[in-house]
């Protein structure tokens, strides 16, 4: 029978190629990031040259006097200073992106949320009207969906015809000022087919077992909402608060077509992006519409941030129990 020495020595040449295997992951894991990296160079070179880089040279255009066809003159602040003390028109444009935000983002949240909850029931035909209501969202704020909006909410239009047929004449609702965000705002809720399918699927991972307890409590269905379903899904809600928000701030064709490219009628539909567009494009003060665009950048990232912040106040997440 072999000694302990000689299992010993055994076992040391026997882990020995062991050690040997070792010592060789470094060079494995080299290998393998290299291997990755070459994978990933396709979307890191166009993540530079289409994102980053035009960033960056924006960041450097907001600082100068660029027309698009001479050099870009240094200016320093300038251009943020005549933006917030001498523009008046920079300000009438926040003022309405801010309106458009306001009631459009709470009203299609909650025109998704309602249609969510109602095909969230088991139906005959659930899946055709979910695909049906997901359908302008597909469509997206096209220009071609906005000539037909504008179509609809214009002189002798649909809208003007069937608001008449029952005593309410309202004429050409594009062309007055009091009534033309309205039907931008109008545009951004019909399209609320994506936050619709982001609470369909919050509302699929609400437990039974909790609206069967609130049940036995003798809680009625406005009860188990405000209850059970709400706090649930408060996480999609914030998520979806912050793309809407978000896209609110961006939000252009719509009020372009129908304010004719000017912000019309009355500067009435005048949203950030499109005066950044008038501005940059229409008046080749591309400079001052860099200016603009890095000041909406640093707007939107503060408001997501106090989201976020504010979230651990509203935001319930199972097993955790408010952040």
């Amino acid at each position: 029978m072999p000694t302990i020495a000689q299992a010993r020595s055994a076992g040391r040449h026997a882990e020995a190629p062991d050690a040997t295997e070792a010592r060789k992951p470094p060079r494995r894991r080299s290998q393998r990031s290299g291997a990755a990296y070459v994978f990933l160079s396709p979307w890191l070179i166009g993540a530079s040259l289409l994102t980053i880089g035009p960033m960056l040279a924006s960041l450097y255009l907001s600082f100068t006097d660029y027309d698009l066809f001479d050099a870009p003159r240094w200016v320093g602040l300038q251009n943020f200073e005549r933006m917030f003390t001498q523009d008046d028109r920079y300000w009438e444009s926040v003022l309405v992106t801010l309106k458009f935000a306001l009631i459009s983002v709470p009203l299609k949240l909650a025109v998704a949320l309602g249609v969510a909850i109602l095909l969230n029931q088991k139906r005959r035909g659930t899946g055709f009207y979910r695909s049906a209501f997901y359908a302008p969202s597909l469509l997206g704020a096209s220009v071609s969906v906005a000539l037909v909006w504008r179509s609809l909410f214009g002189s002798s239009g649909v809208i003007d015809r069937v608001l008449g047929s029952v005593g309410i004449h309202t004429g050409s609702m594009v062309d007055q000022p009091r009534f033309a965000l309205l039907t931008v705002i109008a545009l951004a809720v019909w399209q609320f087919g994506a936050p619709m399918v982001i609470f369909l699927a919050g509302l699929k991972q609400v437990p039974k077992e909790l609206y069967e307890a609130a049940a036995l409590d003798g809680a009625g269905p406005i009860r188990r909402f405000f209850a059970v379903t709400f706090p649930m899904i408060t996480p999609v809600l914030l998520f979806n608060l912050v793309l809407e928000i978000i896209q609110s701030f961006q939000s252009f064709t719509g009020a372009f077509v129908i304010g004719s490219g000017r912000g019309g009628p009355s500067d009435s539909t005048l949203l950030y992006t499109l005066y950044l567009y008038q501005r940059g494009f229409n008046n080749f003060e591309m400079g001052y519409a860099s200016a603009m665009a890095w000041v909406l950048l640093i707007v939107v990232a503060v408001i997501t941030v106090l989201l976020f912040r504010s979230s651990r106040k509203w935001v319930f997440y199972a097993g955790e129990g408010n952040r």
